[in-house]
């Protein structure tokens, strides 16, 4: 029984690490994907001591004990397939980040084996605060060994426009505070109640309090940049393409959606996200009866020459936001002139920086790093 139960495990262990390599099934929940993506160096434990447990345990069974050996490699080969393609990526990604946004200077590698088992970063206590009616912002100040005021990041949150809140991913705050970037996580308004440019004009909101506040705050309201994730990846991007301010130096969105008559156009209303309801609550209608709100909310039809540089990630797994999202968007970026780089992660779906040690965590601080310090100096 115990052998037969050592291959179960085992056979399930590779149904883990194959979300590395295939789409996450609609029918499962997605954050498998992360966990396989980004923590598979860990799992990668668990089918070895499986393995090892089934050959020492063979007896007369050295057939079924060589079956379970040959599924724990098979799983173990899937999980550690990120940590290899990580490993690849990051010998190309200082030459393309340099190509677009200049030469920085930065202490240690885009990816490193012996920093996966790495602990995150240290919290910093945040200032809750309010920016406009109803609305607030979390603040993280620099950690800086000197009174110089920072850069600013303001970082806005993902949930397809009707949830999510500021407090996501905090660890990614804290490490971009200990890099000596301020800052300020904001809330904006969820739809179906406010629909778009609601959201816009609370980014807008947040960026006028923020300058406002800037000697208090100890921030330089002359360098601020925009952070998205997902839904709040679409914030960004079409808020600092549409509004332009000198001020806004660069955008940072992660796996977002761009274009969203494009999203429309492939969505199903039984998907895992149920899409079209949630574009319907945020734009107000359809494409054929909102369509100005449709145009007005995709960074696709703003991208011009003036637009801020900009620095795309996306996971080519991803069953949330379509990676050709940032694909095309790249495109026009490109075609434009505007300075840019997109990193596209072949193993990794939505929120593949939740570990900041993992795989896709590394190059993530990486790539944000370089290009902080490229666009904010």
């Amino acid at each position: 029984m115990l052998r037969w139960i050592l291959l179960i495990l085992a056979v399930a262990t590779i149904a883990l690490g194959s979300l590395t390599a295939v789409r996450s099934p609609e029918w499962s929940n997605w954050k498998l994907a992360v966990l396989a993506g980004e923590f598979g160096h860990w799992v990668v434990l668990l089918p070895l001591g499986l393995g090892v447990t089934a050959w020492f345990t063979r007896g007369h069974h050295a057939i079924l004990a060589g079956v379970t050996l040959a599924c724990s490699a098979l799983a173990g080969a899937l999980l550690l397939k990120p940590a290899m393609q990580a490993w690849r990526i990051g010998r190309e990604l200082p030459a393309g980040l340099e190509r677009s946004f200049g030469h920085v200077a930065l202490a240690g590698a885009p990816f490193s084996v012996g920093a996966l088992f790495h602990g995150g970063p240290a919290p910093v206590s945040a200032e809750t605060m309010a920016y406009a009616d109803g609305l607030e912002l979390d603040f993280y100040r620099a950690v800086r060994g000197d009174a110089r005021p920072a850069p600013c990041v303001i970082v806005v949150h993902g949930g397809g426009w009707d949830g999510g809140e500021r407090g996501e991913i905090p660890q990614f705050n804290y490490w971009l505070a200990r890099r000596g970037y301020a800052v300020a996580s904001i809330s904006y308004r969820l739809a179906p109640k406010f629909t778009w440019p609601a959201q816009r004009d609370d980014i807008l909101a947040a960026i006028a309090f923020l300058k406002a506040q800037a000697g208090r705050l100890g921030i330089d309201p002359s360098r601020l940049v925009l952070f998205g994730r997902s839904a709040g990846g679409n914030l960004v991007e079409t808020t600092a393409y549409t509004v332009p301010d000198p001020a806004v130096r660069g955008v940072i969105a992660l796996y977002a959606p761009a274009d969203l008559n494009f999203a429309w156009a492939y969505a199903r209303e039984d998907d895992v996200l149920k899409s079209p309801l949630l574009m319907r609550q945020f734009l107000g209608g359809t494409p054929e009866t909102a369509r100005a709100a449709y145009d007005g909310a995709s960074a696709y039809f703003h991208v011009g020459k003036t637009v801020p540089p900009t620095l795309l990630m996306h996971g080519v797994l991803d069953t949330l936001v379509w990676h050709r999202q940032s694909e095309r968007l790249e495109k026009k970026l490109a075609e434009a002139g505007v300075p840019h780089v997109f990193v596209s992660l072949p193993w990794a779906t939505h929120a593949f920086e939740y570990n900041l040690s993992g795989p896709g965590g590394q190059l993530t601080t990486y790539a944000v790093e370089w290009f902080l310090a490229a666009v904010t100096k």
